[in-house]
């Protein structure tokens, strides 16, 4: 089984969970920016939370299902349509052999992710198949989706054919079916065109000045154009240190807040350096990660400082209530 690219989109990239246990050599994790959602996608299409789906980035691209697919839409709205049909989001979906799947305009957040039944079968590399783009490593071929590529998809596994044997009954020609359940809105993360992101006290937080730390969870910073996966840069009130000190490079990790000499903070994200040597002044709790990885260039975010305890209950609830999902869908077969 395959699917084809008819148009690439603007960055189309095969994504998975990241590439772990290799940054001692200098490779980068890399993965999802939103994992949330890219988990999310596959549990409804009945694969492991980890396989590797679709990241779609801003302008969506057009796909042709050369054989009968299992998909599921998740993240941010950039206007899914299945044969010109509105597309629900956190749904699964049976798009017939030979149906199109489209994307238009971005109505909230900038990145979509798409899940397959089967998952997309290209090489493993380090133990990940993620693209990343720098090195050309992983994905398909090691780079952005273009016109014209055919991804192959792996074999379903016995949830994935559970799931489209129910849908398949429901189906019609044209348009497929859509499943009746669903992701419960609680658990969905609070996407905003201008998000307020929660965050904890850094390394160095102690080190800059006070009005710099009432300034950092008081005011806006914009998303800066020079903005990638590797990390979202901001503008906004210059954050001082209390006086001039020399850092030795240390562990970061995606959501940390870094500040350089300019006084603009650099969050890292999936594609993010394996250490860094500008002062941290905040961590971005990992339960509000996918709010930034939806940010598009010129959102203003706010930051929310929170304790670690916080920021640990958060983060056990949210992995309950994916449990909770998995179960849920493990109950339909």
């Amino acid at each position: 089984m395959s699917l084809l690219i008819e148009k690439p989109g603007l960055l189309t990239t095969v994504q998975d969970l990241g590439r772990y246990g290799v940054q001692k050599y200098g490779v980068i994790v890399g993965g999802a920016m939103d994992a949330f959602a890219l988990r999310v996608a596959n549990l409804l299409v009945g694969n492991d939370e980890g396989e590797a789906g679709l990241e779609i980035t801003m302008l969506g691209p057009q796909i042709r299902f050369e054989q009968t697919a299992l998909i599921s839409v998740c993240g941010g709205n950039l206007s899914p349509k299945l044969n010109g049909t509105p597309l629900p989001l956190w749904r699964t979906i049976l798009a017939p052999k030979g149906s199109t799947l489209a994307f238009g305009p971005m109505k909230l957040g900038c990145r979509a992710y798409l899940a397959v039944g089967g998952g997309f079968d290209v090489p493993l590399q380090m133990n990940s198949r993620s693209t990343y783009l720098r090195a050309g490593l992983g994905g398909f071929e090691g780079r952005a989706l273009v016109k014209g590529d055919r991804l192959p998809i792996g074999d379903l596994t016995p949830r994935s054919s559970n799931l489209l044997g129910r849908l398949a009954r429901e189906a019609n020609n044209e348009f497929g079916a859509v499943s009746r359940w669903s992701v419960f809105s609680e658990m969905l993360p609070k996407y905003a065109p201008n998000p307020t992101v929660q965050v904890i006290a850094g390394e160095e937080y102690d080190l800059f000045q006070e009005e710099s730390l009432r300034l950092f969870v008081n005011e806006e910073f914009a998303v800066l154009p020079q903005s990638d996966r590797m990390g979202y840069r901001f503008k906004g009130y210059e954050l001082k240190l209390r006086e001039t000190k020399e850092m030795i490079s240390s562990a970061v990790t995606m959501g940390t807040v870094q500040v350089p000499p300019d006084g603009n903070p650099i969050i890292l994200m999936a594609d993010r350096q394996t250490t860094g040597g500008y002062p941290k002044i905040a961590q971005v709790a990992s339960t509000d990660l996918p709010l930034l990885a939806q940010a598009n260039l010129g959102a203003r975010v706010s930051f929310k400082l929170i304790s670690l305890e916080e920021a640990q209950h958060q983060y056990v609830a949210r992995e309950t209530a994916i449990q909770t999902l998995h179960q849920g869908l493990e109950r339909l077969e």
